[in-house]
């Protein structure tokens, strides 16, 4: 009997501790209050297009002049086009073609790149827009520190009604206000873009384009990289490309001549607003 109480003391904390683990399991401590996270929706896109049928052969024939006169079989492979290596087709697929025409040789590629966050606080939109403005940034622009028509009013305020256009080739004013923090030797070519109407022909020279800049009116966001031959190169080389963003996919359009002779050189202006051109295209697609 002189154990009794004791028995009677350890019972009695046993339902004490009882209770407090049962009022943890309730929820009715620590936890209480907390906001509940909800996951970010999901990216528009779930799958991406075949890319080597993604352009029309109509547009491909426009593109790779001099295809259409070779050989049935040679025509077929050169608009066939060549699919890129990809481990994961839900998630990255590209094609590319060439043509070589006697006066200079044209190529064009694309890609589509669908990103997924696995982030359940980050948009699969959110994350795709990363990873576009890395590629924004690697082009020497940015549209988010300083948007295009204030910064020109700040360097050319006479030309800022330019800033108001489409933001296709024929928008000079906008082209100069990203082009000149191109460190690509498009900025070189800023000065002769800036005097133009960007009417195709108008330049003095084929070579004089509009330099790298923020595309309005293209996906969610968009931005045209021009590299022209480099100082000092002897191949006439030019090549552009248009990058944009549509929801959670990044798509990539390239596109290049190199003229059979050093002495010719290529029309920027005209590389330039057929690759926009495609890119449109593309984007209507993904959007339909």
């Amino acid at each position: 009997m002189a154990y009794v109480p004791g028995v009677a003391l350890l019972a009695a904390l046993v339902v004490g501790c009882s209770a407090g683990a049962d009022g943890n399991a309730n929820g009715a401590d620590s936890k209480a209050g907390s906001p509940t996270v909800t996951p970010a929706p999901p990216g528009k896109y779930l799958t991406l297009p075949a890319p080597c049928r993604a352009v029309p052969r109509s547009t491909l024939k426009d593109l790779l002049p001099g295809a259409a006169e070779l050989p049935g079989d040679q025509q077929d492979k050169v608009f066939r086009g060549s699919a890129a290596v990809t481990y994961d087709t839900d998630r990255k697929v590209g094609c590319s073609w060439k043509s070589d025409a006697p006066s200079a040789t044209r190529s064009l590629s694309i890609d589509f790149e669908r990103v997924v966050s696995y982030d359940p606080a980050v948009s699969d939109d959110d994350r795709a827009d990363t990873v576009y403005a890395k590629k924004e940034k690697a082009a020497g622009l940015s549209s988010s520190a300083t948007p295009g028509p204030p910064e020109e009013k700040d360097k050319k305020g006479e030309e800022s009604e330019g800033s108001e256009e489409s933001g296709k080739a024929k928008d000079p004013a906008g082209a100069d206000a990203t082009g000149s923090a191109d460190p690509s030797p498009s900025g070189s070519s800023s000065e002769s873009g800036q005097d133009t109407d960007g009417a195709p022909g108008s330049s003095s020279s084929p070579e004089e384009a509009l330099p790298s800049r923020i595309l309005d009116n293209l996906g969610d966001a968009a931005f045209l990289q021009d590299l022209p031959k480099r100082a000092g190169s002897t191949a006439q080389h030019h090549s552009v490309s248009v990058v944009f963003r549509t929801s959670n996919v990044v798509v990539t359009v390239r596109y290049a001549e190199q003229p059979a002779l050093i002495t010719q050189v290529p029309d920027g202006r005209e590389l330039q607003e057929k690759a926009q051109a495609l890119a449109r295209k593309l984007a209507e697609a993904l959007s339909e």
